[in-house]
């Protein structure tokens, strides 16, 4: 009985392709392969050093927003509550109003939560250290508010179109503005080299119910 063609080159065939599977890589080859090898990993290497560069610019825009919603959100809601507002010069000693036609604006407000005088909340920024601070009638400390703080004038008594306002009307809305120097978290310099040009939070602040 005679072998069929392809049964007598099945068993060399099959020892060709073990020959050509246990071959070596020639120079040609190995040299391709590295140079795959290499663009892949300088591509893996980019997008993580992108990665990282876009994390540093996101860190202090994230810490911005931190701080800037943890300045305002008690202040925003004792001064909607409040029965009385006093815009003026304060610190932790006293504080004193703006008379009357004079420019409303000062480093400090105090805040009357009731019609009775004798309990009330002052905002003040304090030119010791830049900070703006908290303090409440009887209390011997102060809570920071903002840190890095640099305008003194913080407070303003406004209209309804942003106009400073000369009398103590009141309907008049409390503008809020705070300029830093400085993101604390994470803590970053603000001005020319790094994120930020200028870093500043601006807001306007009504009561809920008017006497």
């Amino acid at each position: 009985m005679k072998l069929l063609p392809s049964t007598r080159n099945e068993k060399p065939a099959r020892v060709a392709r073990a020959r050509r599977l246990q071959r070596a890589l020639t120079l040609p080859e190995m040299m391709i392969t590295l140079a795959v090898f290499i663009v892949t990993l300088g591509g893996v290497m980019a997008s993580h050093l992108y990665g990282l560069r876009m994390a540093q610019v996101i860190c202090p825009k994230l810490g911005a927003s931190d701080e800037a919603r943890a300045a305002v959100s008690k202040l925003v809601e004792e001064v909607r509550s409040a029965k009385i507002l006093r815009v003026g010069t304060g610190s932790l000693q006293g504080f004193a109003e703006i008379p009357v036609n004079t420019p409303q604006r000062g480093n400090s407000i105090q805040i009357y939560p009731s019609l009775e005088t004798n309990a009330w909340v002052r905002y003040f920024w304090d030119s010791t250290d830049n900070r703006l601070k908290r303090t409440t009638n009887g209390a011997s400390s102060t809570m920071v508010v903002a840190n890095a703080v640099s305008n003194q004038l913080v407070f303003t008594a406004e209209d309804y179109a942003g106009r400073i306002l000369t009398n103590n009307y009141d309907n008049r809305i409390i503008g809020l503005k705070l300029e830093f120097f400085q993101i604390q978290y994470p803590k970053t310099a603000v001005g020319p080299g790094n994120y930020y040009d200028y870093y500043q939070l601006h807001t306007r602040i009504a009561r809920r119910s008017i006497l």
